[in-house]
């Protein structure tokens, strides 16, 4: 088993070309598209920016690229909620596209037949917004806590695009990640899951204070407390054993959905979780790992994806459901 599975560690990242978001945001351009934006534009040494230290001008960005880039005609999450980065997230979704593509012939699955599974959709719903705009993909959000399935429910709602787009589910139990989301017999075609980071609400709360020192020194005015600029639910943000533990409960629980989903993913931003990661994945026989960096600058991370049909299986997935 271990002859036949590849890790495929590529070195560098950078913006999957594919990626909207390349270069410097076009703030009058958004703040066309969502005017409420104009008012948290600051002059920096002679650029534009926005007061990235204040969740109130993150979230108004968000806002206003998911209005200009996906068509969206309404967006808004509760106060304290994860608003994560969009540009981060869309390069999520072209990466994993790309993986699927590579076993098409390099042909992109796209259109409504194509399921993907949002593992903690969040109040924000990102990725079925990004993944339906850029490739007509129908998700299941899965999620555990009341307040985000409402506030994701809620956009869903607001924007017909998305009507039949996302299907939402409310995960019962807080140990399960696949059981009670994908039905029997459902097939699903690619995951993706960005799993809480941090292992306890004191780690969350000093990753936070570190953040927000580190805007500061890039703006002339800033809060004086330290905030959660892109905020985030107990969670979103930690639970017991953090990122190692919470991915390693999914590996294990995705052996029993092994014939269901193509290809399983999760963000790993620790690169130190890796070598445990791994372990896991020899230990349910997994037959194919592959880890694709992502990220732009100092700040990489990277996509863990594993499968576990072999070739002649995956290839009959293909021509069944991506042709």
């Amino acid at each position: 088993m271990a002859s036949k599975k590849k890790k495929n560690i590529k070195t560098g990242a950078s913006l999957h070309p594919k990626n909207r978001h390349q270069g410097r945001y076009d703030l009058e351009a958004l703040a066309k598209t969502s005017p409420e934006l104009k008012k948290f534009i600051v002059n920096v040494h002679d650029k534009d920016t926005i007061e990235f230290a204040k969740p109130q001008a993150v979230k108004a960005l968000n806002k206003a690229l998911l209005m200009h880039y996906y068509d969206l005609e309404s967006w808004d999450i509760p106060a304290g909620y994860l608003c994560p980065p969009i540009p981060g997230r869309a390069d999520y979704i072209h990466h994993i596209a790309e993986l699927m593509a590579n076993g098409n012939n390099g042909k992109t699955p796209e259109g409504s037949k194509i399921t993907a599974l949002d593992v903690g959709v969040g109040a924000s719903c990102i990725y079925p917004i990004i993944g339906n705009k850029e490739y007509g993909w129908t998700f299941i959000g899965s999620e555990l806590e009341k307040g985000a399935i409402k506030s994701a429910a809620s956009i869903i709602a607001e924007n017909p695009v998305l009507h039949q787009a996302v299907v939402l589910r409310k995960q019962t139990s807080d140990r399960d990640v696949f059981k009670g989301i994908i039905e029997e017999g459902e097939v699903v075609d690619v995951t993706c899951c960005n799993p809480p980071f941090h292992a306890s609400a004191e780690e969350a709360t000093a990753g936070t204070q570190r953040k927000v020192n580190a805007l500061k020194t890039n703006l002339e005015k800033a809060e004086e407390e330290p905030t959660m600029n892109f905020g985030g639910k107990s969670n979103e943000l930690w639970c017991f054993g953090g990122e190692k533990s919470f991915i390693t409960n999914m590996i294990y629980q995705s052996k029993h959905f092994e014939k269901q989903v193509m290809w399983f993913t999760s963000l790993v931003s620790k690169q130190d979780n890796l070598k445990e990661i791994y372990k896991v994945l020899e230990k349910v026989e997994a037959y194919a790992v592959k880890t694709i960096p992502i990220g732009t600058g100092n700040k990489r991370s990277r996509i863990v994806a594993w499968t576990f049909l072999d070739i002649d299986q995956q290839e009959t997935w293909a021509k069944a459901r991506w042709k």
